[in-house]
């Protein structure tokens, strides 16, 4: 099974070697750790990945050579029991039932209302309207239906949640991903303007033969490269319901980190708030404040969004209707600023454009994107580069 790991680890692109083979083998023989799978888990990555960029790749791996062996990744101490959020039956309503249920109100009252349910409820609960669980019509639990809630665990089914408790982990997008790139670069490449700056470490031939003929001696002339003059600020929506986008998303960042030279990006989840990341492994102990960015990249960058913009539109709208904490300031005014700042804005969007009225969230973000909003498709990506061309 190791050797079959070890071969697994080098189709990856990972390089792994035999010594370093050797060594895991030494290592476990030598009962350096635990005889558990999370011990194994972090000696094998210790072992094998040198770079960062391909923890991912290992994570991926190791999870298809070690397929069935069971883990606690995550895991972490709660005050809710883990049985609690098991789903241990699914409730399936018809559409009748489904017309019935109306979703408590606002903002408000729904999150007063989940307070009082923590206080009262003593133990675990299955279906129903009202009670903290699993499946059911409650607007607090998991594996459910409600138009609006707030989901405690597992899986959501409509992806309307207004509140996700629960740990998520996201991975970074694969800067080295080439395949089915050529026409995203191809349509980047409206976005150019060309310049020769920095040292003079390029050799003009034109300029040293002309020189050479009217000095008489052969007379060596240099120029700085010519590269692409343009500064591009990308923002990326990670996890969630961008999961299925991952592939496309990767193919974009890996065309736009070759055609751009000036390029710095950094990771959001559904709404740009007070803080963004680099690392979505350390996205909540590395952050780097909004504040920052805007205060650091001048105005004549070009600012590019790419995410579904689908969320609760008190993501938008609400301070602290984030998920995953409590913003101070709503999500619309952190849009608004980046519009005000940096003309050259735009929106791209992977989900299919015949879609984007069905989603209040996505009307939202795509008004005060100043209806600058496009499909992630070649033909809109084309036009996306036109329209932040036209902004200077």
């Amino acid at each position: 099974m190791f050797l079959a790991f070890l071969n697994a680890l080098r189709a990856a692109g990972i390089p792994a070697s035999l010594k370093e083979h050797l060594i895991l083998l030494e290592a476990l023989d030598r009962d350096v750790i635990e005889r558990r799978p999370e011990d194994f888990y972090y000696l094998a990555r210790a072992t094998f990945v040198k770079d960062e960029s391909l923890l991912d790749r290992f994570d991926q791996v190791f999870a298809k050579v070690f397929k069935g062996i069971e883990t606690s990744f995550g895991a972490t101490p709660a005050d809710i029991p883990e049985e609690w959020l098991r789903a241990v039956a699914e409730l399936y309503l018809t559409d009748e039932q489904k017309k019935e249920i109306e979703a408590l109100g606002s903002w408000d009252e729904i999150m007063e209302t989940l307070k009082k349910r923590l206080e009262e409820q003593q133990g675990k609960h299955q279906g129903g309207s009202k009670w903290i669980g699993t499946g059911g019509t409650s607007p607090y639990g998991h594996s459910g239906y409600n138009p609006e809630g707030v989901r405690i665990g597992g899986e959501g089914r409509q992806g309307r949640a207004i509140k996700v408790w629960e740990q998520r982990d996201f991975r970074n997008l694969d800067s080295t991903r080439e395949l089915g790139t050529r026409n995203i670069k191809v349509a980047l490449r409206r976005l150019r303007r060309f310049a020769r700056e920095g040292a003079a470490d390029e050799l003009d031939i034109d300029g040293t033969i002309d020189d050479t003929a009217r000095q008489g001696w052969l007379d060596i002339r240099m120029r700085p490269e010519r590269h692409n003059a343009v500064k591009l600020l990308l923002f990326l929506d990670i996890g969630g319901s961008m999961d299925p986008h991952v592939k496309l998303c990767e193919e974009l960042f890996s065309a736009a980190t070759t055609e751009f030279k000036n390029l710095e990006f950094f990771y959001f989840h559904n709404c740009l708030y007070e803080g963004v990341w680099k690392d979505n492994r350390r996205r909540f102990a590395e952050r780097t404040p909004t504040w920052d960015v805007l205060h650091k990249y001048g105005h004549d960058y070009k600012v590019v969004f790419v995410g579904d913009a689908a969320m609760s539109p008190y993501e938008i709208t609400h301070p602290g209707g984030s998920v995953e904490h409590f913003n101070e300031e709503s999500g619309a005014a952190w849009l608004q600023r980046v519009t005000g700042i940096y003309p050259a804005t735009v929106w791209l969007n992977p989900v299919e454009e015949s879609h984007w009225g069905y989603a209040h969230s996505t009307r939202l973000v795509r008004e005060l994107m100043n209806d600058r909003m496009y499909p992630l498709t070649l033909g809109g990506l084309d036009d996306a580069m036109r329209e932040l061309t036209r902004k200077r």
